[in-house]
């Protein structure tokens, strides 16, 4: 997670990208090839900027709020709202979507230029559409700035929006919601149900509060909400489908960066059919192994949670894929145990290619939980996200923006 989209620091592929582009964010979308452009864009550098002290930090628990805490925080310097699911025709054709949206602040203070044009947020939304039976995987991304309504969010009725593409409640409640976006060749509404599975990250005594590191502040406040029940229309080349099923919300806010020796991440949010849920971040070393604040959540069928640090569970690479967009090579199938839950599953990835090779490269996508490291039956659902593999800017990234 996006569990963990950092999708907690976890979450920031995206936010990488708004650290590396956001002077050009600032005026206008970004318009040009990568190919044409000097940018590139690496996760150490950003995720170690510094930021202005004045901006708040994620140093202790706290109680979340809702539906205050379903808002943004602009306190904070980044959040993001990041949505997964998987969804299937009556008929069993299944796809797997992705809606993010992220917030990042240029600054503490709003800007001083009498402009309508002028904004302190900017906004970062990514669209990706995984279409099992067709063997294929498409993603667009869009960015704008908070200004003259082409980006924000709004507390009441909840929405938040970059462009056209929206998550927004139907109601006076947070739930139910409906997402909404589309492309040339792809569009997506739907519209999330209320669920009870609303779990916060963060070791036991800390709950809410999800270390990164061992420096001050190096944490986010960090929540999901699982097994969200799912049900709308998805259309594909032309071709509509009536679809259900359930998605996966994650939300972060937080002040924060990588403690140096980090070079990326991979995030796990499995949904079993046993009723449990499991979320796993792992901090890669430039040596492949995991940080200590790697970490996990959790829940049980009735929904009680159990935090997990890094010495909890095991992630085994069992397979490769190297990108033909941008020649990264990837870990392709996992085997996951959290041997003190009797949790022993091999993961498998619907297609090879689901890369996001957008402004910043990576890899998200829908996968199969299988029983057993030999993969047996399908026990459950899982997205998995996987960050710092392609650390340039990809040759092949277009903006969908204005």
């Amino acid at each position: 997670m996006s569990a963990g989209r950092l999708r907690l620091l976890l979450r920031a592929p995206l936010l990488l990208a708004l650290l590396g582009f956001a002077a050009v964010w600032t005026f206008h979308a970004l318009d040009t090839e990568p190919e044409q452009s000097q940018t590139r864009a690496s996760p150490i550098a950003a995720l170690t900027a510094d930021a202005d002290a004045r901006f708040e930090r994620a140093r202790a628990p706290r109680p979340f709020e809702f539906p205050r805490d379903h808002g943004s925080h602009p306190e904070f310097q980044t959040e993001w709202w990041y949505f997964t699911g998987q969804l299937a025709t009556d008929a069993g054709r299944r796809f797997g979507f992705e809606l993010t949206f992220f917030r990042r602040a240029l600054a503490f203070e709003p800007p001083a230029e009498d402009s309508a044009w002028a904004a302190r947020d900017v906004y970062l939304a990514h669209f990706a559409i995984t279409d099992e039976a067709g063997r294929r995987f498409r993603a667009e991304e869009r960015f704008e700035r908070a200004a003259l309504g082409l980006a924000g969010t709004r507390d009441a009725p909840w929405a938040v929006w970059t462009g056209p593409w929206r998550a927004e409640s139907v109601g006076a409640e947070f739930l139910p919601l409906v997402l909404r976006a589309q492309t040339a060749t792809a569009s997506l509404e739907l519209e999330l149900a209320p669920t009870t599975r609303l779990v916060a990250h963060g070791a036991e005594g800390e709950v809410g509060l999800s270390r990164k590191g061992a420096s001050d502040g190096n944490a986010s406040y960090y929540y999901s909400l699982l097994r969200l029940p799912a049900r709308g229309t998805l259309a594909l080349d032309g071709a509509e489908h009536v679809v259900s099923g359930f998605a996966w919300l994650d939300r972060e806010w937080s002040t924060s960066a990588l403690e140096p020796g980090i070079v990326g991440w991979d995030w796990f949010a499995l949904s079993l059919d046993d009723g449990r849920d499991l979320m796993l971040y792992r901090l890669r070393r430039e040596d492949g192994s995991a940080a200590p604040f790697s970490a996990g959540t959790l829940v049980d069928a009735a929904g009680s949670r159990r935090a997990l640090d890094v010495a909890d569970f095991e992630v085994i690479a069992l397979e490769q894929w190297t990108s033909p967009h941008t020649a990264a090579v990837y870990p392709a199938r996992w085997r996951v145990r959290v041997p003190s839950a009797s949790v022993d599953v091999e993961v498998r990835p619907w297609l090879a290619d689901q890369e996001l090779a957008l402004a910043f490269p990576y890899w998200e996508g829908a996968c199969d939980v299988l029983a057993g490291a030999e993969g047996g039956a399908a026990i459950g659902r899982a997205y998995v996200e996987l960050v710092g593999y392609a650390p340039v800017a990809s040759r092949s990234a277009s903006a969908a923006a204005r």
